[in-house]
């Protein structure tokens, strides 16, 4: 698994920034695959997609 802002393995560190900034931000990374997300920010929330593991929506 890996870190949906910093793209980093979880088991490498403290990711307590990376926590408090995804509250106001939209995921960057697939926590599945480490791939790099296209991501649209909208109105009333957010998309983002992964080319190998699909969409995201919030």
């Amino acid at each position: 698994m890996f870190c949906d802002r910093c793209g980093e393995p979880f088991t490498g560190g403290s990711h307590a920034a990376c926590s408090a900034a995804r509250e106001l931000e939209p995921p960057r990374y697939c926590t599945h695959c480490r791939r790099r997300m296209k991501v649209q920010v909208l109105p009333g929330g957010w998309s983002a997609q992964c080319v190998e593991h699909g969409v995201l929506t919030r």
